[in-house]
């Protein structure tokens, strides 16, 4: 390799090394309340971004919220105040977690409602096959004589 490539390839390890680097650099002096910092800014979306938590994202709205985060953990407020005031500004979708309500209680029920439509249907068309097959006159039988 020519050593202007060896330099490109130097630059692209360093620059890809940079990236490895953790969005969020806040650190909290009590191990408790950086723990909790960690797991709800992992529970709160990105307004921006949309598939990424608070915590992941590059942008500067989540910094903000990084930051609203880490002041009310720090003046005293529950895991709960903080998800609420969250809700309350910027509406439910800011929780990765839906909570169960009336509003959005299909996303809860719709599931298991379908995986039971499912399994319901698999079960009808396995036994009406069943029974075809027992009627065809095709289906050779089990005596081993065709």
């Amino acid at each position: 390799m020519c050593r202007g490539g060896l330099v490109i390839a130097l630059l692209l390890a360093l620059s890809g090394s940079r990236m490895a680097c953790a969005i969020d650099a806040t650190s909290i002096a009590d191990p408790a309340l950086e723990a909790r910092y960690l797991e709800l800014t992992h529970e709160l979306r990105c307004m921006q971004c949309q598939n990424e938590s608070i915590a992941d994202s590059p942008v500067g709205l989540a910094s903000d919220l990084r930051r609203e985060v880490r002041d009310m953990l720090l003046a005293g407020k529950s895991d709960d105040d903080v998800r609420n005031y969250m809700v309350a500004r910027y509406g439910e979708f800011i929780l990765f977690r839906p909570r169960f309500s009336a509003r959005n209680a299909w996303l809860w029920l719709a599931p298991p409602l379908f995986l039971l439509i499912g399994l319901g249907v698999a079960v009808r068309v396995v036994r009406q096959r069943g029974a075809l097959a027992l009627t065809d006159p095709d289906v050779p039988d089990d005596d081993g004589r065709s």
